[in-house]
């Protein structure tokens, strides 16, 4: 077994409470200016003073939020500006992974603060945890999920961002596949992305940790062979334990409904660690729920599922 490598000691965030001023970017795609208007809304109706980047509603390139160039003066304005406690993404996409090699990770480590994401996002999320120790959060976007009703999961948005421990269960829609328990840090994402950076240098360190992965729109065939991509590249090397997300419309019409059950039981049929599906967090279909990728976490999979972050993602 590969010995992972040491890890990138963890950046100190404060902790983000009501009250306080949050930015509101879009390092990707653009979104609609109305869903953008109502998730502005909603967040501060949940007691943050949102500001919007003045990139957010810019386009570009067809589907892009204005030029690369823009978008990234965007996230480093949000990083550097003292007023600003964290930053939220409005949706994914497509883009951010223009912003990679110019992100100045110098401006980031010295301001540290929440980067709320997911999809598109991933890998730039899972960049700053690898090289810097910034926390990920993996959670939900203004436009994408705060615009829709009973689109965020409150309590544990609140308790990640507030220096709280949290638990997440089957009310969250976890639910057994393999039995068992197991502990590491918790990292990962968007599957479809992870595998997209496979050979480059911002590919994922997911070797020896606790792995959530999460898609959407992917045939059970498609995900056999994103799974195979990751464990031929290595990435399952010292994994303690799996949790898939809710895995949204990724079985068609007219196939077994525990097809993808089937499927990822077989592909892993090797793996002697927990694990999980169902969690609602990232592509979802109600109620996104945040979680921390860089901190110490528990899986229970037993006759009630239990995930249980060991630790705080941000200090009080």
């Amino acid at each position: 077994m590969k010995v992972p490598g040491p890890e990138v000691r963890n950046l100190t965030i404060p902790a983000v409470r009501r009250g306080t001023r949050v930015t509101v970017i879009s390092p990707a795609s653009y979104p609609q200016p109305e869903k953008l208007a109502r998730g502005v809304e909603a967040l501060g109706h949940l007691g943050f003073l949102p500001f919007v980047g003045r990139q957010a509603l810019s386009k570009a390139h067809h589907y892009f939020a204005g030029t690369a160039r823009a978008r990234l003066e965007d996230l480093h304005a949000a990083f550097l500006d003292p007023a600003t406690a964290a930053v939220f993404c409005t949706r994914g996409g497509y883009g951010s992974n223009y912003l990679l090699g110019s992100l100045d990770l110098g401006l980031v480590r010295e301001h540290p603060k929440p980067l709320i994401a997911y999809s598109d996002m991933t890998c730039m999320q899972t960049w700053l945890l690898d090289r810097l120790g910034l926390i990920s959060f993996h959670g939900p976007m203004i436009a994408a999920d705060f615009s829709a009703p009973d689109g965020v999961d409150e309590a544990s948005l609140l308790a990640a961002l507030g220096g709280e421990r949290w638990v997440v269960g089957a009310d969250s829609g976890l639910r057994t596949l393999q039995p068992g328990r197991a502990s590491g840090i918790f990292y990962g994402g968007c599957l479809t992305m992870l595998v997209a950076s496979l050979g480059t240098p911002y590919a994922p360190r997911t070797e020896g940790k606790l792995l959530f992965l999460e898609d959407r729109d992917v045939k059970p065939y498609q995900l056999d062979r994103l799974l195979r991509q990751m464990i031929l590249a290595g990435k399952f090397e010292g994994v303690t334990g799996v949790v898939f997300g809710e895995m949204l419309d990724c079985v068609a019409p007219g196939q077994k409904p525990d097809l993808l059950d089937e499927v990822i039981l077989r592909v892993l049929d090797w793996f002697e660690g927990p694990i999980a599906i169902g969690l609602r967090s990232g592509h979802v279909s109600r109620r996104n729920v945040t979680l921390a990728f860089g901190i110490e976490a528990e899986l229970h999979l037993g006759r009630i599922p239990v995930l249980s972050f060991l630790e705080r993602a941000t200090e009080k």
